[in-house]
């Protein structure tokens, strides 16, 4: 959208293989990104059919400074969720934010279901759907390589792409992009194999330049300055977010063992520290971003008798840590990258996938479930019946583990374990068991995630419960991330772009006429769309679901009282009400 006064929309219809573009001016003012996808969702979605009919559609969008700005390198995707039959968000980097600019690109909508496997390539102005049979199948890493060996493309180029989890419509599939990079949780994965859509191909070579670049340069360079020479990203270039597993685990928040524990006794052995120590070979970073947040560990394995080696690269960080680490009670670090490997090979989500795994060795301990329906012996601290399970998940090699392979929530509603399935309103709970804000801040999220308003965060600065003003900071912070998120700026990057430096970059690149105010208007406005989403395809916080075993295990060494957890959402729920009925029927608030 830049020197723009519109929001490009690519539309493809796999059904029909009919493409169409159109340049909406009335989607200007959400300034790309969240606001524009929720908008799209909300015209496109089908609120009478299930989330992976071929009717239902999957968005794409950038913002107003991706690609432009230091860290500004995520791409939103949303969609409707088949892990919970609502709203589904989702984030990732890579090339992609960087690629859809290239190719003139603000937004894409897919839609229909293709006769075939296919896979969907843009290159400026060409848009075709090719013929995957060929490598319907095969991983997502294997696809990758395809791609980039047979077809072409000018310029950068991104490619997204499922792997067999996917196809065989897990509904914790992900879908990877550009090797080390997700559009994670939620399930976006068995959406693209609802619509035998194996992969998706972005490149171009467009060149946008901002009309006054004296003043562009002079913000781009305070903000670059920002982000390399003060401490406020200096964390995620040094350890990452590994550094929050010693963290976690002093303050009693680190999930272990199917969250049996907030604490694990060896977690010296997987922290942040450990792995720079002994695994990290190099790290690396989105398109346009300085900090290099994507630490990528190695690890050398035997893959026949004899000696017969190979060696991985892998990325981790502190969810990934945490789900195939504290969660399965594994120690050793080589045997989680090797898990994160597994994981990303199928391309099933790594955070629900190992609390999957960690629900089903209670289970398993328990008598609950047999070997029969296991076929492997599922043991806490035992990486080899993981490696294993991982693959009948992806697969589906069972009734139990195509259960399991729809989400925790799914699979102990048919076998059973309800009260330990750790999951907040059907999602998998990220790894923060830090208290009230963390867990009313998943349950009232709008996509149930520790990223929506940072209640994890809030927990740790804020020991003393008011419930009111918990309530009410969450839910400006859900309303500020929303603003962040339209922009599509690397939340690592929040407290770099604070409203000042925001209006700063707006005005550098012509986007005129904001304030304080009207960003604060832009937030409730989008939040409002999302809710409006929710309501429409029947969300009712009043019957979030709750894990019982959240409420069992001291979180910071409180044990939560869900009486408080359900008082608070009726709060939230109240706030939500009330912004509902604020303004125009459409969800404008006056910008």
């Amino acid at each position: 959208m830049i020197n723009e006064k519109y929001i490009k929309v690519l539309y493809v219809d796999l059904s029909s293989a009919k493409v169409k573009v159109e340049l909406r001016e009335d989607l200007y003012e959400y300034l790309g990104g969240v606001g524009v996808a929720s908008k799209l969702l909300l015209e496109n979605i089908n609120s009478e059919a299930e989330p992976l009919d071929e009717s239902q559609p999957i968005i794409f969008s950038i913002g107003a400074l991706s690609s432009i700005f230091p860290v500004v390198s995520k791409t939103v995707a949303m969609f409707i969720s088949p892990v919970t039959g609502e709203l589904g968000e989702s984030y990732a980097g890579g090339r992609l934010a960087y690629t859809m600019f290239n190719a003139g690109i603000d937004a894409l909508v897919i839609k229909g279901k293709a006769k075939h496997p296919s896979f969907l390539s843009i290159n400026n102005n060409i848009i075709d759907i090719k013929d995957a049979r060929a490598f319907w199948g095969l991983t997502a890493e294997k696809v990758g390589q395809y791609i980039r060996t047979i077809v072409g493309g000018s310029g950068k180029r991104s490619i997204m792409r499922i792997g067999p989890a996917g196809e065989n419509l897990c509904k914790i599939a992900n879908v990877n992009v550009d090797t080390y990079r997700h559009f994670g949780r939620m399930g976006l994965g068995a959406v693209f194999g609802s619509k035998n859509l194996k992969a998706v191909q972005v490149s171009g070579d467009y060149i946008k330049r901002p009309i006054d670049h004296k003043k562009y340069i002079k913000v781009y360079n305070e903000i670059y300055n920002k982000v390399t020479s003060t401490p406020i990203m200096s964390k995620y270039h040094d350890l990452g977010t590994p550094i929050n597993v010693k963290v976690l685990n002093n303050i009693g928040a680190l999930p272990s063992f199917n969250l049996q524990q907030s604490s694990f006794e060896k977690a010296d052995d997987i922290s942040g520290e450990y792995f720079a120590d002994n695994n990290l070979v190099r790290k690396m970073a989105c398109v346009g971003c300085p900090v290099g947040c994507i630490h990528i560990g190695q690890v050398r394995r035997e893959f026949d008798k004899g000696h017969e080696y190979e060696t991985l690269h892998v990325a981790y960080d502190y969810e990934l840590i945490a789900a195939l680490g504290s969660y399965l009670g594994i120690s050793d670090a080589n045997a989680i990258l090797e898990l994160i490997d597994a994981v990303e090979e199928y391309a099933l989500d790594a955070i629900a996938g190992g609390i999957a795994l960690a629900y089903a060795t209670e289970c398993y301990q328990k008598g609950i479930i047999t070997k029969e329906q296991t076929i492997v012996d599922l043991l806490f601290g035992e990486k080899s019946g993981y490696l294993q399970a991982i693959k009948f998940m992806a697969t589906k090699a069972n009734d139990f583990y195509s259960a399991l392979s729809d989400g925790v929530y799914v699979a102990s509603k048919k076998y059973g374990g309800e009260d330990f399935a750790v999951s907040i309103a059907k999602h998998e709970m990220p790894a923060y068991h830090t208290g009230y804000g963390a867990i009313v801040g998943y349950a009232c999220g709008a996509r149930h995630s520790h990223l929506c308003n940072g209640g994890y965060s809030y927990d740790q600065t804020h020991r003393t419960l008011d419930k009111e003003k918990f309530v009410n900071d969450l839910f400006d912070e859900e309303k500020k991330r929303c603003v962040l998120n339209s922009l599509v700026i690397c939340l690592f990057a929040r407290n770099v772009y604070d409203d000042e430096t925001i209006l700063k970059a707006l005005d550098a690149i012509g986007i005129t006429g904001y304030d304080h105010e009207k960003l604060n208007n832009l937030g409730e406005m989008i939040y409002k769309v999302k809710l409006q989403i929710k309501e429409k395809l029947g969300f009712d916080l009043s019957n979030v679901q709750l894990s019982k075993r959240v409420f069992e295990t001291p979180a910071m060494g409180e044990i939560l009282d869900e009486n408080i957890v359900r008082e608070m959402i009726e709060m939230f729920k109240e706030k939500n009400n009330k912004l509902l009925l604020k303004g125009l029927s459409d969800g404008k608030q006056g910008l």
